[in-house]
Formats: structure tokens, C-alpha cells, sequence
């Protein structure tokens, strides 16, 4: 496909990059340190590259090596912090940006890691001798105190093991006791990779994300409403089908992601962006053009919410498309160095892109991906779904 050039936004935001040339661009090798001791990281530049600081937040990982390793987007050292419950299978940023819930790669454990002093605060499981219990989805209402989680419960009995079906577990987390145990009633029923789970802002409400939204009182987890969100709000238009989505640069009850519709004049799909405000029970879309012919795609928006990235994968090619999220158009497009598997994230500033996953090297890029800028060289191999950014802390007043 051939390239478009730049739009103006983009090419300001290059221009900008430029006149920020002087911070010093980091790339990083992650040695092994004790817990909590930081590291300077070493610079290693393609040939010709001008230096540029990514962003002043930290970017967390987690490692198959058993741990989460912090590293400062600005100054490049780094931090280790150790888990008790080995590699992690999920890292999830509370809305307050004050803890990391960890689930373990056997699905069974949790950690609570503190954001701020890079600590592990507490450990848990809800398995014993006689059962395991995995968790196919879990969240923390905006408290801290109760985690809701969507189980599976293995059972030991004397000639076999009996599998349970999945129900909502309420989980104290001061008591480390399951305090209410509802059944799942949902269709469908629940799997991996097929649900998840956000409360409302004020923590009332429960929102379970599946085929439909299912909206359940936090407090009696009975159901209130429900949500068809492929239904669109004008009857002229065709059936959504919901996609990748991302609420990291959302506030808490609004998600951003891709959806697929059905072009009734010409009979063919059509690739739509669409913010998803969970209280009003609707979505504000606009589409981006035919539905591309590849593998998978997945969805990211920048922080300041002024681009969305959407990375189309095919089998030996990766294309990157860039999305001016005020224009509501694609901006740019550019073949990416392909990977077995791969993820992008914004930076903390917006103005650099990382491509991750499947090996333990994070690429950095220009926002619109055209220039490769940085390589960040970890020590162990990153887990798929822990890669999380937490922006620099706002200025006190």
C-alpha cells in the first residue's frame, strides 16, 4: 500500500519533536539488581539518529523471569520489583494510578504492587489443597477494597477432578475472604479472552463486557441493565461488531476501540471508530474506510487522545495506520519490521510510539511510526498483557 504523506498534525508534532532534540533518548539494557536499586541506562542510536526523550512517565512490564521491571521513559534507569507469585499473566493499573493488581501466569494468584514506592503490598490465592480456582477476569472497585472476580473452581474428589461453572466471587481484600459467591448467568458462558469487567467511577455499578454489556449492582450483584452495544443508535445504520478496544486514555466508564459495520448501500464492511460511554449506553463513532483483508487488528490511542493507532497483522507483514482522532481520518500508514507476535503503545507524551512483545527489545518510533528512533533492551523475555504506561504525576498547585 502506498504511503500518504504526513498530514499537518503530524508533521508538527515531528517539528516539535525536534525542537525537544536535546533530552537525551534512552535505550536500555536491564541488568540484574537487587530489588529497588535503579540502573542508568546505556544509549544506543541508529545510525544518523538525532537523541529525543520518549516521555517523562515510566513504562512497567512484566518479565517471564518472575518479575516487573519500571523503567523511566526520560532518564532511562530502571527499578526491578520481584513477585512472590512468579511471571505474571495480567497487570492491571488502578484508576488512581496508586497500585498494580498482578494476576499469575497459573491464574491462580494475585499481587498488589504500590505504583509509588515499588513494593509488593500483598499476595493472595483462593486456591487450597482441595480445589484451584483460576480466574478468567477480575477488577478492583475504585476503593480498594473488594475485588470482583469471574471464576472457574477445580475440585479434587477421590477418582477425578470436577470443573465448576464460572460465578462472580467478591473478594475482600482486608479480610483476604470471598464474601458473596453469585452464579454466572450471562450467555454466553464465560471463557478466557471473552470477558471484562469495570466498575463505574462512584463504584456502584459493575459492568460486565462481553457479546452484550450486562450492567450488575456492585453492592447485590443482581443485574439492572443490559446493553446490546452492536445495535447503533441511528436504525439506518448497519449492526455493529465490536473489536480491539482501549481505555487507557479514557476516563473510568468511557472505552475507545474498533468496530466492523455493514455498509447497507454497497454491501460491504466497514472498519469504524467508536467511544463507548458505558452510563449514557452509547457510541460515538466514525469511520475510517473499506475493513482491511488481514489476520487481526489491534488498537491503541495516544494520551492526549489527539491520535489512535490501529496495527493490521498479516502472516510476514505488520502495517500501522495513524489516526487523527479530531480529523477522523488515517493520517498516515507504514509498514512496520514484523514480529512473531505484536503490541504499540504510545509514550507518555504521545510522541513516540513503542512496539513490543514476542522477545524482550521495545522498538521506539516516531508517533506516526516512520522513523525508528530507539531500541529498549530488557533482560528476560515480556509477558503478553503486562506492558503498562503510568504518565508523569501532575504538578502539585
Amino acid at each position: 500500500m502506498a504511503r500518504p504523506d504526513a498530514s499537518p498534525a503530524v508533521r508538527a508534532t515531528m517539528r516539535g519533536m525536534s525542537r525537544r532534540a536535546l533530552a537525551a533518548l534512552v535505550v536500555v539494557t536491564v541488568g540484574v539488581t537487587a530489588a529497588g536499586a535503579q540502573s542508568p541506562g546505556r544509549t544506543r542510536l541508529p545510525r544518523g539518529a538525532t537523541p529525543f526523550a520518549p516521555g517523562h512517565g515510566t513504562i512497567w512490564v512484566g518479565s517471564y523471569s518472575g518479575h516487573l521491571t519500571a523503567v523511566d521513559e526520560a532518564t532511562g534507569t530502571f527499578t526491578k520489583v520481584p513477585l512472590k507469585t512468579g511471571p505474571p499473566f495480567v497487570v492491571r493499573l488502578s484508576p488512581d494510578r496508586t497500585r498494580f493488581y498482578v494476576q499469575s501466569a497459573n491464574q491462580e494468584r494475585f499481587e498488589i504492587v504500590d505504583a509509588k514506592t515499588r513494593q509488593s503490598i500483598d499476595s493472595f490465592t483462593l486456591s487450597d489443597a482441595r480445589k484451584h480456582v483460576r480466574a478468567l477476569a477480575f477488577e478492583v472497585d475504585p476503593t480498594h477494597r473488594t475485588m470482583v472476580i469471574v471464576a472457574r473452581t477445580a475440585t479434587r474428589l477421590i477418582d477425578r477432578w470436577e470443573i465448576g461453572a464460572p460465578e462472580f466471587l467478591m473478594y475482600d481484600l482486608a479480610s483476604h475472604a470471598v464474601t458473596r459467591a453469585v452464579p454466572w448467568s450471562i450467555e454466553p458462558e464465560a471463557g478466557y479472552y471473552g470477558v471484562a469487567l469495570r466498575f463505574s467511577p462512584d463504584g456502584t455499578l459493575l459492568y460486565v463486557l462481553g457479546q452484550k454489556v450486562t450492567i450488575l449492582d456492585a453492592a447485590s450483584m443482581q443485574q439492572v441493565g443490559e446493553w446490546d452495544l452492536a445495535l447503533p443508535d441511528d436504525a439506518m445504520l448497519g449492526r455493529f461488531e465490536p473489536g480491539a478496544w482501549d481505555d487507557a486514555a479514557d476516563p473510568q466508564g468511557f472505552a475507545t476501540g474498533l468496530f466492523t459495520m455493514n455498509d447497507a448501500v454497497q454491501h460491504r464492511k466497514l472498519l469504524v471508530v467508536g467511544r463507548i460511554d458505558l452510563a449514557a449506553k452509547s457510541v460515538d463513532t466514525f469511520v475510517l474506510g473499506p475493513e482491511p483483508d488481514v489476520d487481526g487488528v489491534s488498537f491503541h490511542v495516544s494520551p492526549d487522545r489527539k491520535l489512535g493507532h490501529a496495527l493490521l497483522a498479516e502472516i510476514g507483514r505488520h502495517q500501522l495506520w495513524t489516526i487523527d482522532m479530531t480529523a477522523r481520518a488515517v493520517v498516515h500508514r507504514v509498514d512496520v519490521p514484523t514480529r512473531t507476535r505484536m503490541q504499540m503503545r504510545a509514550s507518555s507524551s504521545g510522541e513516540a510510539l513503542y512496539l513490543y512483545e514476542a522477545g524482550r527489545t521495545i522498538e521506539v518510533y516516531s508517533a506516526d511510526a516512520s522513523t525508528r528512533l530507539n531500541t529498549i533492551e530488557l533482560d528476560s523475555d515480556m509477558m503478553y498483557a503486562t506492558f503498562v504506561i503510568v504518565p508523569p504525576a501532575a504538578p502539585s498547585k
